[in-house]
């Protein structure tokens, strides 16, 4: 059973995709063509004390008014109207041809190519790819008139050049087919492109360039609408992309404000809070940064990148400025330091050859009181002097210990006369007659002095041992010497002869008080007191 033509209309009408009738290569085409244009490439960040980079050249336009053939096609505006067929012998002037019945071929039609509201783009074959059916459709809205070729638009003829027969109105069609296609490669970029606003407008000019006036022969009016369906959606492309751009924008200069502030918060810290070597880093680091912000950020406007640029130049100037003063400074410093501790080294090794041990080791202790007090200087410095310095000392206290275990050696044999006189003077322990004792202790002594000095080592035993003798000896005086002290036993009897009658007089009162019934206690207290007293006093006399 045959389908009414309207029918099969409404079943092409409907299609979503090409029909398995549309040649492959008019796709592929698409796609190429669908291809994102070229950005023009961020700068490159300025150089450390040079002004901000220029901004990038403008972006090149957009690719989406070029052919849709991989070969070079002519351009989408109409051609030359006698070139396409200029070499072709005339042929028989053919009747006008008729508009081909609905449904005789299954590419979609423009009619369905415009009610479509998304972005699946149906490819639309280029011209030298066309059915013969749909070109034939689109020569049914042109005809030739007194050598020139007119296009129905809105029920009215419009001229859009010349032409000496039907032949030569194919080159407009062919040019409306490309067209049409230019309209679906701009539409699937919207979707599929990154697109800067300058490509759309460029887009959008060079479609409307081939519109108004029209310069190509087809179904115009179907075409106008689905230009007009991509027309506005690609505005609000461009809407969307200037608002991103600038969201984008504002990002950019807070992230470059952040960086311009902190190195103005390093270069305005005092000189006594600045940590050199991590400073150093940080303001490098936010030079790196300021790189990549101009490589891969977003632009900014030229003048707001020059201010920001140049208070980051400056406060990395005056951060420069003030790290240059301050290690001039520390060198100044380091070279006194130096100095002096150069001079304490030639002293150093100097006392070291002395054998005045106790000269040379009281010189060392003030040179190392004087080392302290030279401050720090470069490390690298100061460890090589700190070893020639605690070299000499070391030599020194060296021989000096040399020194003295040879001599130790040398009199390690007054030892024995030595321990002989201590162990004499220890039997006269404990003191019987004091008389006696001291008696014979005056010629041991002169023994433990006769027999000479001893080795360091047996110095404060032997010497220690004499000395407990000699104290027993004088604490025996004293005793004796307090015993038979005729002032001390006349304040004894004075002190007695008082305590006596305060005693007596103490005894008496309590006895009143005791009569007249009163509280004795304290008076008691006071009386046992003086009783105590009296009883110490009379033991010394």
């Amino acid at each position: 059973m045959t389908e009414s033509p309207d029918a099969q209309s409404s079943k092409t009408e409907a299609a979503e995709a090409p029909s398995q009738s549309t040649p492959e290569p008019a796709a592929e085409a698409v796609t190429e063509e669908s291809a994102p244009a070229a950005e023009a490439p961020v700068e490159e960040a300025p150089a450390a004390e040079e002004a901000p980079a220029e901004e990038a050249p403008a972006e090149e336009p957009a690719a989406e008014d070029a052919p849709a053939e991989a070969a070079a096609e002519e351009p989408v505006e109409a051609p030359a109207p006698a070139e396409p067929k200029a070499e072709k012998p005339k042929t028989p002037k053919a009747p006008k041809p008729k508009a081909p019945k609905p449904g005789a071929f299954k590419a979609p039609s423009p009619a369905a190519v415009a009610k479509q509201t998304t972005h699946t783009v149906v490819a639309v074959p280029v011209a030298a790819e066309v059915p013969e059916e749909r070109f034939e459709e689109a020569l049914a809205h042109g005809l030739v008139e007194d050598g020139k070729a007119f296009v129905i638009v809105a029920e009215e003829r419009v001229e859009v050049g010349p032409a000496d027969d039907d032949e030569a109105l194919k080159a407009y069609a062919h040019a409306f087919f490309e067209l049409e296609a230019a309209v679906e490669r701009f539409h699937a970029r919207l979707a599929s492109a990154e697109l800067s606003p300058k490509d759309i407008d460029e887009s959008i000019a060079t479609i409307e360039a081939v519109l108004a006036p029209p310069s190509v022969v087809g179904d115009l009016d179907t075409l106008g609408e689905r230009y007009a369906a991509v027309k506005a959606e690609a505005e609000e492309t461009r809407t969307r992309i200037h608002e991103e751009r600038r969201v984008a924008r504002e990002a950019a200069i807070a992230a470059r404000e952040e960086i311009v502030a902190t190195a103005e918060a390093l270069s305005a810290k005092p000189e006594d809070k600045v940590h050199w070597k991590n400073d150093t880093a940080t303001l490098r680091g936010l030079l790196d940064q300021w790189k990549e912000a101009q490589r891969s950020g977003a632009r900014i406007p030229k003048d707001v990148e020059r201010a920001l640029w140049t208070r980051f130049t400056h406060a990395r100037s005056a951060f420069e400025k003030a790290r240059k003063h301050h290690f001039a400074e520390l060198d100044r410093s380091n070279a006194d330091v130096a100095t002096r501790k150069e001079d304490l080294v030639a002293r150093a090794e100097a006392l070291a050859q002395t054998t005045d041990w106790d000269h040379g080791a009281r010189g060392f202790r003030d040179l190392m009181n004087e080392w302290r007090n030279a401050g720090r200087g470069r490390r690298s410095v100061d460890d090589a002097l700190w070893k020639r310095f605690q070299a000499a000392q070391d030599s020194f206290f060296e021989a000096r210990r040399g020194a003295a275990d040879a001599e130790d050696e040398a009199l390690s044999g007054n030892v024995e006369a030595k321990e002989a006189a201590v162990v004499e003077a220890e039997a006269l322990l404990p003191i019987k007659d004091l008389a006696a004792t001291k008696q014979a202790l005056r010629p041991i002594q002169d023994r433990f002095e006769a027999a000479g000095r001893v080795p360091r080592a047996d110095i404060a035993r032997l010497s220690k041992r004499m000395a407990a003798v000699e104290k027993a000896v004088r604490d025996a005086e004293d005793a004796a010497w307090n015993s038979r002290n005729p002032e001390l036993e006349a304040r004894a009897s004075g002190a007695a002869a008082q305590l006596h009658s305060a005693i007596s007089a103490l005894e008496d009162e309590i006895a009143e008080a005791k009569a007249a019934g009163k509280n004795t206690k304290k008076l008691e207290e006071s009386l046992a007191a003086r009783n105590a007293w009296l009883k110490q006093i009379e033991g010394l006399a």
